[in-house]
């Protein structure tokens, strides 16, 4: 079996797609009888030149957006794809290479699935306003029914592309490397370098500082909770003016740094309403982090009483007074018992273990077992 994932999201500083793939591909070379090619925009710095297992193609760059490519066009990718002959390809955005992927599927006669990773008229129309989200569903809906199968990374993800008319749409979660984020991790010099009183709660947030991730709403909880509470926000484009119980590290740093700065606080603190999988909450959960979250998308799915959370979406009171409660209760027991989801339901291995069944459901390879959790229209 030769898969061959494609998508745009593939920048430096990318997140939960580029973690999805790599993971992927680490656990895919274990395989006997498995061959992995990721096709991925040319960035700046990588070789151009096509290696066995990654081929590059050049695209245009896109502004302001921490170093993603955008393609253009799509004879490019279909060319290559076409020169490669993979027995099932694997779409993971719904632009140029989600169509270009699809072309190349009829001429090679091969399945083509579309991961729908981030939702589309959501992530827009909540900038833009109904008139554009409608549109987008109608897009989205066109494109996603010509995939032999789409995967949704959370149960709300598949109802919601179903409500869109979207059919055959499988949940498949994603996984967490509980190697790299684990306690262990704990790094004291964090705290030293805060020069944070011992009796501190810290909190943390890590991602990007887009308008879907509410960051108003932690800054506004913050200045509910007061000195007692501390919040370190990491990534890009975070706010520049904060509280005096607020510290911002204005750009992405390294998975290995981030482990470290998750083991190394008390909580996660996340008001993002539009998540469809919420990557950085299992992340900090496998680090051994109970979780405050919104009442929202898919990360009400991931967290339960038993190790975090859930407050009202857009309600900093709210989010204060559940963090409060949090640390009412053994919040390191809490942190063991996130730890401890995380090893159940989202390891890697198991995760591609997963993602395998539906790829040989959809090439219709005999003595499979019908997968859990289809959604059609």
């Amino acid at each position: 079996m030769h898969i061959a994932d494609v998508t745009m999201f593939y920048a430096p500083s990318s997140g939960g797609v580029r973690t999805y793939l790599d993971a992927k591909r680490q656990r895919l070379k274990q395989l006997e009888g498995v061959r992995h090619t990721l096709m991925v925009p040319l960035t700046e710095g990588a070789d151009p030149s096509p290696s066995d297992d990654v081929i590059r193609v050049p695209s245009a760059p896109l502004p302001f957006s921490n170093g993603y490519r955008f393609p253009l066009r799509r004879g490019p990718w279909i060319e290559r794809l076409v020169n490669l002959r993979p027995s099932l390809i694997e779409a993971a955005d719904p632009y140029v290479t989600g169509w270009a992927c699809l072309d190349a599927g009829r001429k090679l006669d091969v399945p083509v699935i579309g991961f729908y990773h981030s939702d589309l008229p959501e992530m827009i129309g909540s900038r833009f306003g109904n008139f554009t989200r409608r549109k987008l569903q109608r897009y989205v809906n066109n494109l996603y029914n010509r995939f032999e199968r789409v995967l949704a990374p959370s149960r709300v993800m598949a109802e919601t592309l179903s409500d869109m008319g979207v059919r055959n749409v499988h949940v498949q979660p994603l996984g967490v490397d509980s190697t790299l984020y684990c306690p262990s991790k704990r790094d004291p010099r964090i705290r030293e370098a805060l020069q944070l009183p011992s009796e501190t709660r810290l909190l943390i947030f890590a991602g990007r500082g887009s308008h879907e991730k509410n960051l108003p709403v932690l800054l506004d909880t913050m200045r509910h909770l007061g000195s007692g509470y501390h919040l370190l926000m990491i990534g890009s484009n975070m706010p520049a003016q904060v509280p005096d119980n607020v510290s911002v590290i204005n750009h992405f740093v390294s998975q290995e740094d981030l482990a470290r700065y998750f083991a190394s606080a008390d909580a996660l603190l996340h008001a993002g309403t539009n998540e469809t999988f919420g990557l950085i909450v299992l992340e900090a959960m496998a680090s051994g982090l109970p979780v405050v979250v919104a009442r929202a998308g898919a990360l009400q799915e991931n967290v339960t009483e038993q190790f975090g959370r859930l407050s009202r979406p857009h309600d900093a009171t709210d989010m204060a007074a559940a963090v409060s409660d949090l640390f009412a209760h053994d919040v390191a027991e809490l942190g063991r018992q996130a730890r401890l989801e995380v090893e159940r339901r989202h390891d890697w291995s198991a995760v591609v273990d997963s993602v395998m069944q539906q790829y040989r459901n959809a090439l219709g390879i005999s003595e499979v077992q019908p997968m859990p959790e289809v959604y059609s229209s």
